[in-house]
């Protein structure tokens, strides 16, 4: 009998991508991997055809991490290094590099090019909106792989959800929500448990948008208490957006958590020695990105949603701890 690449590849635990790759000696794949897969080739009596042997050498040989947004400095954002970061040292037993491009939101023509582009080995996409992933052009397909909705992402409904339900069990009945940019496929997730929570409580909605920086963050606050001068609690999807809210509002006199309760998202550093400390959940960056890495690559990635824990300090009302 004649097995194919698939046999070979499903002895050896990997996908049909990886055993291609090892098998046409041109492209990246991980020792343990290589190793079961030229074991699984030799027990089966594995041969690969010419051409597929041929094609197979146009393998590229780097990551590109395309960032979608509207923001020009997308690029210095925390999470876009600390994301490439953990992507070129999950990337580096490969032989496979990472290059950071920023894509604008219409970026058809953009995604076009990368797929025509012989060095490219993967494509890991954030930023992206709903549409965008079903939309992708037939070069990418197969080897894009996404952080945020629809792929490596965190749980994010949880940690906001955990967040929003502590603010009420305090006390706290006004509450509102400074979300991500509409566009964004991972802003609908928190939005969704935020507004899940409020009306099983009976609360009423106040969502303003924001853009993950601590400018817009400052700014949703203002608007906040111009809308509603009443509320008692603010939840950020980011903690530099609460960071932001926290300038705002000490600025205009209003005490946290006295007048007004404050949570972000992220749990980065500044968090923990903000003052007052701030509340907030875990976001596990550089494990969603290195498994976004390795999806691109073709690997069997175990999890897609990665848990958010959240880490209640001074700003919501409540000791120091983690749930």
């Amino acid at each position: 009998m004649r097995y194919g690449l698939a046999e070979v590849a499903r002895r050896a635990g990997v996908s049909p991508a990886t055993a291609s790759r090892v098998l046409s000696g041109a492209g990246p794949a991980s020792a343990a991997s290589r190793a079961a897969v030229l074991a699984a080739a030799q027990q089966l009596g594995y041969q690969p055809h010419p051409v597929a042997r041929q094609l197979a050498r146009k393998t590229g040989t780097r990551i590109v991490f395309a960032v979608r947004d509207n923001r020009a400095d997308i690029l210095r954002d925390p999470f876009v290094t600390r994301a490439t970061t953990a992507m070129a040292a999950a990337l580096d037993p490969y032989d496979v590099g990472v290059s950071l491009r920023h894509l604008g939101l219409d970026c058809a023509a953009d995604l076009e090019r990368l797929s025509a582009d012989r060095g490219l080995a993967g494509l890991v996409l954030a930023g992206h909106d709903r549409e965008l992933l079903g939309h992708l052009p037939a070069g990418l397909r197969g080897r894009t792989a996404a952080i945020g909705a629809g792929g490596a992402d965190v749980d994010s409904a949880a940690g906001v959800g955990a967040l929003i339900s502590r603010l009420h069990a305090v006390g706290r009945r006004r509450i509102a929500l400074i979300a991500g940019p509409s566009w964004l496929a991972a802003s609908a997730a928190p939005v969704g448990a935020y507004l899940r929570l409020v009306r099983a409580a009976g609360l009423r909605a106040r969502i303003v948008r924001g853009d993950f920086t601590s400018d817009r963050g400052g700014a949703a606050a203002r608007a906040i208490l111009t809308r509603w001068p009443d509320t008692d609690a603010i939840a950020a999807v980011s903690d530099a957006t609460a960071l932001g809210a926290l300038g705002a509002l000490a600025a205009a006199g209003v005490r946290v958590p006295d007048d007004v309760a404050v949570t972000g998202f992220d749990d980065i550093p500044l968090a923990g020695t903000a003052c007052p400390a701030l509340s907030t959940a875990t976001h596990p960056v550089e494990e969603i990105a290195a498994a976004a890495a390795r999806a691109a690559l073709g690997e069997a990635v175990p999890r897609r949603l990665f848990p958010s824990v959240p880490v209640f300090r001074d700003t919501c009302g409540g000791s120091a701890s983690t749930a």
